[in-house]
């Protein structure tokens, strides 16, 4: 007979992992607390925003400018009330002409005063200009030694004529006194002084009045695009195609301007052409439309750099990432799943993971009440990987994988940050499972159109063939592979996915994390909502108490609350879940929640986990399914099937007192459970047991552990 190879630990093993990965948790919950970055103040400083105006204030100009000075003041109260009334807003003001003017330059540095913005706008008159073109760099110039020092830095440029020199523009040089690039009085260069901008952290966005501005808009387009992928040009701009088919690579490094190093300066600025046209009223929309997006993008943090591994600075760091990992072989072909020996390596693996969660009356409240209720298990699973990663990023390697009988297509990631650590995957695994539990009972008061699912992963630790630990600073999780277009819903600063706002999954991520807040009563908020149609991975859990699983990437604590209010607007799904919180009860601190929500015990009639616990994927209970053979299991329809493929009839092996026969098991049945494949019989193993206390033998059917029949033995 076959050899049955282990599936999991002993129970006494199984414990002693548990609670030497409890004992470590506990003795680093104090250093962890005090390694995580400080995010208070993280919105304020965020959206406290430094807005300079350069405005072209030429003859034709005259009704632009008076749009500004009557629209300024909605545009800062618009946008104290979209950062709830918690930042600080500057707007500064350079108005220019051409170098025939006197003055031909005009400036009001930040300040507070919208009244005297308005003064300073009103002192503005719209006259001169000489040739076509006017002095653009000598404004920008000028913006350049401005007092910025907020963390968000804003240029919002109205003009309806280009930059001099034959590079910014498509006038003949007859109409340019300056064709020659940099003959300008000041002789400045364009790329110059856009680095000196780009290096102070500023973005740029220019109001495009007409198409006179198209090649200095894609000249300036391709500066910013050098050191940022997230610059933009308009459709209709003459030079989109070009810019397009040019793909322009970008420096991550950026460039280093005056001040680059100083605080609140970033590199991850924007360039972005938006259409003003002769539509004075949309300046307004436009405006906050730009600076809301510089916020977002000013706040947007890589997850890893709230990690408690990194330094408390507000900054990324930079991460230790071994050579070998940044110099590593990409498998390049499609995965081949059903050919043999293409998953050519096989490692054995202490696994964590949750339990399969479980419905009770309580079952919600019980896991957001504390982290340690979240109740772990170890598995020892075999896995087949391919040798070769299939992806990498900055912090993880991906590898297509299978477990033992499975056909489920998985993944492993192999972590090549060195400061992250298996109590940290612990922590992010807890915080994926206590989104799952949120989701049940969404999706149990919801049409099944808006129904969501988290990808739990399984956290591994590698071990050999013996038991002992080969690699414990090498940290590795398993997760399901999900195919098709990934998308992004929502992130953990604010900003939110409108690319097709009437798509029920869009529709629903952005109640779901409306939801989680609402249902925790301000305790907890689940954002940066991302994956595969309704199945998402890698959530970001806000939390009210930073002590609740302190090593979670991405947890702004309660600025992640403001950042989403600051811009949710509510949906129908929100309206369907009857949810109370708004954006101005976040603001004033009043908050008034919805009281009655479904119990557990009624979500669970509708909505169950797939008993795989390496699947646990969220089904509807009409559509699970279940069998005699195994009671109180219910599986999804791939995990089924591989339920059903998998039945096999084996020869009981109990000595003793049994006439020669077979039982029937699922092998995938004991993988899913992490349990040892049975040699005997149910009813071998109930004698056997039922002996060992000493009572009696009772012929009994014992749940969940196969069919059992007698064999023909030929005399």
């Amino acid at each position: 007979m076959e050899r049955e190879g282990k599936l999991s630990p002993t129970a006494a093993e199984a414990e002693h992992r548990l609670a030497m990965l409890r004992s470590q948790a506990t003795r680093t919950h104090k250093l962890a607390l005090a390694r995580a970055p400080s995010v208070e103040g993280h919105f304020k400083n965020a959206c406290s925003t430094d807005l300079l105006f350069v405005i072209d204030t030429t003859y034709s100009m005259e009704p632009y400018i008076q749009a500004t000075r009557n629209q300024v003041t909605s545009i800062v109260q618009e946008l104290s009330a979209a950062f709830l009334h918690k930042a600080t807003l500057r707007v500064g003001v350079v108005g220019y002409k051409d170098h025939c003017d006197d003055p031909h330059i005009q400036c009001l540095d930040f300040t507070t005063s919208i009244s005297e913005v308005v003064t300073f706008l009103g002192s503005l008159s719209a006259r001169g200009g000489g040739d076509v073109p006017e002095d653009v760099l000598g404004a920008l110039d000028t913006a350049i030694f401005a007092s910025w020092t907020n963390q968000t830095r804003c240029i919002i440029h109205i003009t309806d004529a280009p930059a001099h020199g034959r590079t910014l523009h498509d006038l003949d040089d007859y109409e340019d006194e300056y064709a020659d690039p940099c003959s300008e009085p000041h002789q400045l260069c364009y790329i110059e002084v856009l680095e000196q901008i780009i290096g102070m952290g500023i973005d740029y966005t220019l109001l495009r009045i007409n198409h006179s501005t198209d090649r200095m808009a894609y000249a300036f387009y391709e500066v910013y695009a050098a050191s940022s992928p997230d610059c933009s040009l308009l459709a209709s701009n003459k030079y989109y195609a070009k810019a397009r088919a040019h793909n322009l690579p970008f420096s991550k490094a950026g460039f280093q301007g005056r001040e680059s190093d100083s605080q609140g300066t970033r590199r991850n600025v924007k360039f972005s052409e938006l259409e003003l046209g002769v539509s004075y009223h949309a300046l307004r929309k436009l405006v906050v439309q730009s600076v809301t997006s510089s916020v977002t993008n000013s706040a947007t943090f890589n997850p890893w750099s709230l990690s408690p591994s990194h330094s408390t600075s507000s900054r990324t760091t930079a991460r230790r990432v071994p050579a070998s990992a940044l110099s590593v072989e990409l498998e390049t072909a499609p995965p081949q799943w059903d050919t043999p020996g293409w998953l050519n390596e096989e490692i054995k693996f202490a696994a964590f993971s949750p339990k399969v969660l479980a419905h009770d009356r309580s079952m919600l409240e019980h896991l957001m009440d504390s982290s340690v209720n979240i109740r772990l298990q170890s598995t020892d699973p075999t896995v087949s990987k391919r040798d070769r990663p299939f992806s990498k990023g900055a912090m993880r390697l991906a590898s297509y994988a299978r477990s033992g009988v499975s056909r489920a297509e998985l993944v492993i990631k192999t972590y090549v940050d060195e400061g992250k650590t298996l109590l940290h995957l612990v922590d992010d695994m807890c915080a994926q499972a206590l989104c799952k539990a949120f989701a049940l009972e969404f999706n149990a008061m919801l049409p099944e159109q808006y129904s969501l699912d988290f990808i739990v992963v399984t956290c591994l630790e590698r071990v050999s063939e013996t038991g002992a630990g080969v690699d414990g600073s090498q940290c590795m999780s398993l997760e399901p592979w999900i195919k098709g277009e990934y998308v992004k819903y929502n992130s953990n600063n604010g900003w939110v996915n409108e690319d097709n706002p009437d798509n029920p999954i869009s529709q629903a991520a952005q109640a779901f994390s409306h939801f989680t807040f609402e249902r925790s009563k301000g305790n907890f908020m689940v954002t940066d909502l991302q994956g595969v149609g309704r199945v998402l991975t890698d959530p970001a859990l806000q939390t009210l108490d930073r002590e609740y699983l302190p090593r979670c990437a991405g947890n702004l604590s309660i600025d992640g609350f403001y950042w989403f209010f600051s811009t949710h607007e509510c949906n129908d799904v929100c309206k369907q879940l009857g949810l109370l919180s708004t954006r101005d009860m976040i603001a004033n601190g009043r908050y008034r929640f919805r009281e009655k929500w479904p119990t557990s015990r009624e979500a669970a009639n509708m909505i169950v986990c797939c008993s795989n616990k390496l699947c646990s994927r969220i089904v509807r209970m009409s559509r699970a399914r279940t069998s005699d053979d195994f009671p109180g299991y219910r599986w999804c329809r791939k995990c089924w099937e591989d339920l059903q493929s998998t039945m096999e009839e084996v020869v009981c092996t109990a000595a003793g007192g049994h006439p020669l026969h077979q039982f029937t098991r699922s092998r995938f049945f004991y993988e899913s459970q992490g349990q040892v494949l049975p040699r005997v019989c149910p009813q071998a193993q109930c004698r056997t047991s039922r002996r060992c206390l000493g009572l009696p033998y009772i012929y009994s059917q014992r749940p969940c552990l196969g069919r059992s029949k007698r064999l023909q033995v030929s005399r």
